[in-house]
This record gives C-alpha cells, sequence and structure tokens, in this order.
C-alpha cells in the first residue's frame, strides 16, 4: 500500500485516514501541526496515487491499516484519526484488533445503513460520471466538504483518477456500514465527533457509536457539517491535541 510519513519518527503513532474522493492531502494542516507525532497517512484503495485500483473494501483496507501499524508500531502506542469512510474503516480496525489502538477519533462516520438508496448508486454514477470531469460540478461537489481553492486542484485530479467501478464500491461499502451486533470489547479510548449542521442520520449515527462504546465520548462541533478538518482546521488541531494529551 502506499503510505507518507512525517513528523518525529520516535514519537507516538498517529494514523491519519481521509475520506472517500481525496486522499492524504487532506491531512497537511494536521501533519504541520502535529510534529512531535511519527504520523502515518495511509492512501485508500483506488484513491489519489492508487486511482488505478478498480474495487473497494472497507475491511481490507482495515487489514492493510493493520499490517502497516503492527510493521511501524515497535512498542509505541498508536491512534488514528479518521474522517467519514476513514472514520469507517476506524471503527472496523477496532472491530477486528480491539486492543490494538491506545486513542481512536471517529469524525462523522455512517453507521445507519441505507438500503434504498444504495440500490440507486450504480445507475446514478454512470449517469453522471461525464460530470465528474466538469470543473465547475467539482467546485460544488468541494464547497459541500469546505475544501478551498488552495485544496481545489488535488480534490479535482483526484476524482478524475477515480474509476467508476471503485467509486460504485465505496459508496456501497460506506452506505451499507453498520457496527457488529456484539459489542466489542476494546482498551481503546474513543472520541467520536459530528457537526451540527450534519444530516440527521449522521448525528444519529455518532449517538449510536457513542453509546455502543463503554471507553467513548461525544462532541457535537457548532455550526459544522460534514468536513470539520477543512472547515475549521485550528480548531480540529485543539480539539484533538487537547484529547490526545488528556
Amino acid at each position: 500500500m502506499h503510505y507518507i510519513e512525517q513528523g518525529c519518527l520516535e514519537g507516538p503513532l498517529l494514523v491519519f485516514l481521509h475520506g472517500g474522493g481525496v486522499s492524504g492531502w487532506m491531512w497537511d494542516k494536521q501533519v504541520d501541526y502535529f510534529t512531535d507525532y511519527h504520523c502515518l497517512i495511509p492512501t485508500l484503495q483506488g484513491h489519489g496515487i492508487r486511482g488505478g485500483e478498480s474495487s473497494f473494501s472497507i475491511m481490507e483496507n482495515a487489514l492493510e491499516i493493520i499490517e502497516l501499524i503492527n510493521e511501524k508500531k515497535n512498542g509505541r502506542a498508536v491512534n488514528i484519526v479518521g474522517f467519514s469512510i476513514g472514520a469507517q474503516i476506524t471503527l472496523e480496525i477496532l472491530n477486528l484488533a480491539p486492543n490494538l489502538v491506545n486513542r481512536a477519533l471517529i469524525n462523522s462516520a455512517l453507521v445507519i445503513p441505507m438500503k434504498i438508496t444504495n440500490l440507486f448508486i450504480a445507475p446514478s454514477i454512470r449517469l453522471t460520471a461525464p460530470l465528474i470531469k466538469n470543473r465547475a460540478f467539482s467546485k460544488i461537489q468541494a464547497k459541500q466538504l469546505y475544501i478551498d481553492d488552495l485544496y481545489f486542484e488535488r480534490y479535482y485530479q483526484d476524482s478524475i483518477k477515480m474509476k467508476s467501478s471503485t467509486l460504485i464500491a465505496m459508496l456501497r461499502e460506506n452506505l451499507s456500514y453498520r457496527l457488529p451486533g456484539t459489542q466489542i470489547k476494546t482498551t481503546t479510548r474513543v472520541l467520536v465527533t459530528v457537526g451540527e449542521k450534519e444530516r440527521g442520520v449522521m448525528r444519529k449515527s455518532a449517538l449510536k457509536i457513542a453509546e455502543y462504546y463503554s471507553t467513548s465520548s461525544l462532541v457535537v462541533i457548532p455550526r459544522v457539517g460534514h468536513g470539520f478538518s477543512f472547515a475549521q482546521p485550528e480548531g480540529f488541531n485543539q480539539l484533538v491535541d487537547d484529547w490526545l494529551r488528556e
């Protein structure tokens, strides 16, 4: 798999898992801030430099990242920050390896399956595929994630690299993901965050995750939708920093 390493290579591990349709660059302002940590920024299947891949699986991504963590941790504490589908992958890591991670931040993870919407993904993507290369359309999509002009070109280039089959697989995984039926006993401290302006199903998902893990806390971010780290990078960094040092 492809990943970037930055920061203090002797410090605690801090793994950043990006959302769908973007790649590791979304964490640039976090990596610049957390210089005391050994930052690992993997690229998920079918995204960015891996845009040639045609499949996407939350479990396969989780297994890849568990392998990477085990290769790099060397007895150190491991912390993960995941956004959107990266947050779903973080939850899957907690499921597969309950005691691997010291702290996990789950930012905007959907865990309430949307079956009806799921049925329309493939035909919708095939119909709208030509729009992905339209810069004006991409501008609208980027705005919803609070991606500014500084990062738009990276977002646009990542969008046109992704295969339609990857996008369909990713959306199906995203919209069907649910927490395991049996409660996972984990030693991981979990911080769940969601934007006040996110869709109701996202806020309900955040509450469901917080109730699921006995080691969790929930924070609702005022005046923010889907994309806290883009919308308020300084506030996001401060929240994560305070939580890691708690």
